[in-house]
This record gives C-alpha cells, structure tokens and sequence, in this order.
C-alpha cells in the first residue's frame, strides 16, 4: 500500500473531522492505525487543531436571579489581629564532607573495618602467604586458592593458590579471615 494523493487527502479530511486511527484505517482499507497514526504525525496533523468533538447538547437552564451579596457589620469588616507564628526551628548546619576520588591504578587508602579479624587469623594468613605459590589469574583452577594478595594495577599481584578448603574458594587460612562465624558478626553489631 502507498499513500497516494488521494488517500492522505482522505486522511487529512477525515482526521480533522475527528475521526480515531481505527475509522480512519478500516476507511482507507489496507492500512492499519498505527500506520495511520504515523502517517498523521509524519504530516504534522497530530493537534487536531480546530476538529474538537461538538459538546454534547443540553437544554439550558434559566439564569437564577442574581443574589445581593449581604452588608457586613463594621466590627466584622476590620481585619483581625495576625496570630503570632512560633518561631521557626534552627537547625544545625551539616556541611558534607566529599571522600576524595582516587585515581585508577592508586591503592585505596586503609579503610576502617566493621569485621575484626582476630590477630591469630592474621598471623596464620601471613605464614600462608610466605608458602602460596603466587599464581596469576590465568592459572586459577576450582582446586586453588583464589585469595589476591597485593595491588591488582601494579606487577607484584598475584593470587595464593594453595590448596581450597571443601566447597570454599579459598585455602584454610584465607577462610578464617573471609568468613567468620555468624554469631562472632551478630555480637559485634550489638
């Protein structure tokens, strides 16, 4: 189907009449509304300018007389004294205070920790790292430890790659440091 002359003609007519997408389709035939719809936007017909429905007509009513409006008494005419409005509560000013944004490649500075990691754990993980085999992420397997140990952006990174512990995805040391009993975090948060 191509909009020839006299279907956008037809279009044209029977949308300024009012007319909806779906009469204006199943009038043209072979088209359907949302193809009419885009052809009347494409026209710039889509304000309908002047084609508002005709109102619905009524019977009018008769005019009721006008009423007077009443005199007002002088005492009530005078206007009356302000209520004094509290006083608006004074906040304290909370100036925000912006983290600096690191560059990428930078090591993060140290962050304060929620999690306390007991110093036994840490001495443990410090004698792992000196027996890891420090591996690279492309020797990585579901059997080695996948605990990273320095700054990824620089060379000296490396992964542990010691044996895991059973359903873990790292060895036994790093698994005292990164999961630590519930009831340890419950009594820590309290």
């Amino acid at each position: 189907m191509s909009w020839t002359d006299e279907r956008v003609e037809l279009l044209t007519k029977m949308w300024s009449e009012g007319q909806s997408a779906s009469q204006i389709a199943k009038e043209l035939g072979g088209v359907t509304r949302n193809a009419v719809i885009g052809k009347v936007h494409r026209l710039g017909l889509s304000n309908r300018a002047g084609a508002t429905p005709a109102p619905a007509k009524t019977e009018p009513k008769p005019a009721a007389p006008a009423a007077k409006p009443k005199p007002v008494p002088e005492a009530e005419a005078k206007p009356k004294p302000a209520v004094e409005a509290p006083a608006p509560e004074t906040r304290p000013v909370v100036s925000h205070i912006r983290k600096a944004i690191i560059p990428a490649g930078q090591p993060l500075p140290p962050q304060p920790s929620a999690n306390e990691i007991s110093p036994e754990a840490l001495a443990k993980v410090s004698e792992i790292e000196k027996k890891a085999k420090k591996i690279s992420l492309m020797e990585l397997t579901e059997r080695t430890c996948k605990w990273p140990v320095g700054d990824p952006a620089t060379d000296n990174f490396w992964f542990c790659g010691l044996p895991v512990q059973a359903g873990k995805p790292y060895c036994e040391a790093h698994v005292g440091v990164a999961f630590q009993p519930m009831s340890s975090r419950r009594d820590r948060k309290r």
